[in-house]
């Protein structure tokens, strides 16, 4: 059997002072028209990285939130797809939570940077408005409501929590 290429993320789970998490709206151009996800700011370990060091990376590129502490990993994610991420079979996703005060996402990339990566801006989200979502958008992972949930209800494992597509 062919090894499977899979994509290394990490992905923070920024959570403000009203249990609000700030997700990155992913405009993905597909050959049957464009697909918009929404899902949680983050991205690739490069080569040599660490995990932490790419999380705090990738959120002061994306976001400008900066982070000196070391969040807990809440969610471990591996979607085996070769649709899903250019260039790969797939991607392992790993999920930390962020404790944040509300701020306005600006980072380091310019717009321009932030396109070339299909980010097309940023969203506070209410748990109930994930829930009750209804739209042609897309939330990552699919059934984010549920494990949000339980993180917001406090429910931090000391490994962490497998998650579905």
């Amino acid at each position: 059997m062919a090894s499977v290429h899979l994509r290394h993320a990490v992905r923070a789970i920024v959570l403000d002072e009203d249990d609000r998490v700030l997700l990155c709206r992913f405009v993905i151009p597909q050959p049957t028209g464009t697909i918009v996800v929404w899902a949680a700011p983050g991205g690739g370990v490069e080569p040599g990285e660490g995990e932490l060091a790419a999380l705090r990376r990738e959120l002061a590129e994306e976001t400008g939130l900066v982070i000196d502490s070391d969040p807990p990993h809440v969610w471990h994610q591996e979607v085996i797809d070769p649709d899903h991420t250019v260039g790969y079979d797939g991607v392992i996703n790993d999920y930390f939570l962020v404790r944040a005060a509300s701020f306005q996402p600006r980072g380091t990339m310019s717009d321009a940077e932030l396109a070339a990566e299909n980010v097309e801006g940023f969203r506070w989200w209410r748990l109930s408005e994930i829930a009750g979502h209804r739209g042609p958008d897309l939330f990552s992972p699919r059934d984010l409501a549920t494990p949000l949930a339980a993180l917001i209800a406090g429910q931090v494992t000391a490994e962490p929590v497998p998650l579905g597509p």
